[in-house]
């Protein structure tokens, strides 16, 4: 089975703390990914979330700048009714400290997931001019912060304050 990676957009922040947004959103159209557009519909990731521990954010798919795994409990992910949110307490590493100077720049603003898809987890539309893909259910391997979404609608920021229990509103008005 191939891993897919796609990418998404809209990420700010402030220089330290916990890094958060949406590596994916729900039934927003992707860019041209090569002769088809793709859709991620609601509870896609529900098969990997209920068992989510090898999960790691990386800083652009690469595997040698780990920011967090959800089996150590620095990151966080959850389907909300806007899509795949996630939480990601920094590290004290050089690339975790450059890449919160990125976000709070501007320089680098999307969020992106590397996936495989489930069995049946797909769905395709080839009436329109550009065949239309559906994300059913998906193997989730990763989520990436990178300056090169796919997905224009994700969202990262970057946020300073300690992490509080927040409501899912809350939650989705902190990323805007």
């Amino acid at each position: 089975m191939t891993i897919e990676r796609r990418y998404t957009a809209e990420l700010r922040g402030g220089p330290t703390g916990v890094l958060s947004g949406y590596a994916a959103v729900f039934d927003a159209q992707s860019q041209d990914l090569g002769g088809f557009v793709e859709i991620v519909r609601p509870g896609a990731f529900r098969r990997t979330l209920a068992a989510a521990d090898h999960v790691r954010a990386l800083y652009d798919h690469n595997g040698g700048h780990v920011l967090g795994r959800v089996g150590a409990g620095t990151l966080r992910l959850a389907e909300d009714t806007r899509g795949l949110h996630f939480e990601v307490k920094l590290p004290q590493t050089t690339v975790a400290r450059d890449l919160a100077v990125l976000v709070e720049r501007g320089d680098v603003d999307g969020a992106s997931f590397a996936f495989r898809v489930a069995p049946q987890g797909e769905r395709w539309d080839a009436r329109a001019a550009v065949p239309v893909r559906e994300l059913l259910a998906v193997d989730l391997e990763e989520i990436t912060i990178t300056a090169r979404p796919a997905y224009v609608d994700t969202s990262v920021a970057l946020r300073s304050l300690p992490r509080h229990p927040v409501t899912l509103r809350r939650r989705y008005l902190e990323t805007l």
